[in-house]
C-alpha cells in the first residue's frame, strides 16, 4: 500500500524534500496571513496573491502560481496539507525531485489559469486561493498510473486512489465555495502532464 507512511520525520525530510518544503510553504505563508489581517480576510488574501477577476488584478501573472501557497482558514489548510502529506510522496520518488515539482507547480497554474479565465466572465466579483489543482494534479498522475502502469501500483492503492478521486468530485460538487474548475483543470494537466514526462525522461525504478 503505497499511500500508507512509515517514515519518522527525520526520514520524511529526507525522502521528500520538495513535499516537505511546499508544506512548509503552506504552513509559513498561512502564519503570514494571519499575521496581516486574517487567513480569510479576503483583502488580506488578494493582498498577498489571491487570484480575483477584478482589474487590473485579473492579469497579474504571480498570483497564478502565489495563490496556490495561500489558504482561508485553518480547515482549508490542514485538508490540503494533509493530502499532500500522505499521498503526495509515492510520486515524488517515482518522479525524481523536480519532475514532481514541475508536475505540481505546473499542475496548480494550469487550474489557476482555467479559473482564471471562468472568474473573467463572471458579472460578480470572485476570488480564489489553495493548493487544490496543485494537489489534484498529484491525483491526475496516480490516475494515469492506475490506469497505464498497473505494474507501479497495487490493488489496494489503486482502489483507495478511485475513492479518494469520487469522494473528491462529490464534494466538488456538492459544497458550496469549492473551485471546482481549479479541482478539474489540475486533475486533467496533472494526467497529461505526467504522461508527457514519462515519455520525454526515462524513468528510474526506485
Amino acid at each position: 500500500m503505497i499511500f500508507l507512511r512509515y517514515e519518522n520525520w527525520k526520514g520524511y525530510i529526507k525522502y521528500y524534500p520538495i513535499t516537505t518544503i511546499l508544506l512548509a510553504a503552506n504552513v509559513i505563508m498561512f502564519i503570514v496571513l494571519v499575521f496581516n489581517g486574517g487567513s480569510e480576510n479576503p483583502y488580506t488574501l488578494i493582498k498577498f496573491g489571491a487570484l480575483a477577476n477584478i482589474p487590473p488584478l485579473n492579469e497579474e501573472v504571480w498570483r497564478l502560481f502565489a495563490s496556490m501557497f495561500l489558504h482561508s482558514g485553518f480547515s482549508h489548510l490542514f485538508f490540503n496539507c494533509f493530502a499532500l502529506l500522505v499521498f503526495a510522496p509515492p510520486l515524488e520518488r517515482l518522479l525524481g525531485w523536480w519532475k514532481y515539482a514541475f508536475l505540481y507547480v505546473a499542475s496548480g497554474f494550469i487550474g489557476n489559469l482555467i479559473t482564471q479565465g471562468y472568474y473573467n466572465n463572471l458579472s460578480s466579483a470572485a476570488f480564489s486561493v489553495g493548493a487544490s489543482g496543485a494537489i489534484y494534479g498529484v491525483y491526475g498522475a496516480f490516475l494515469y498510473i492506475a490506469i497505464f502502469q498497473r505494474n507501479k501500483m497495487d490493488e489496494a492503492s489503486r482502489k483507495v486512489m478511485y475513492t479518494i478521486l469520487g469522494f473528491g468530485i462529490i464534494f466538488s460538487l456538492g459544497v458550496a465555495n469549492i473551485n471546482l474548475v481549479a479541482h478539474f483543470g489540475g486533475l486533467i494537466a496533472g494526467f497529461f502532464i505526467y504522461g508527457l514526462l514519462i515519455r520525454l525522461f526515462k524513468q528510474k525504478h526506485r
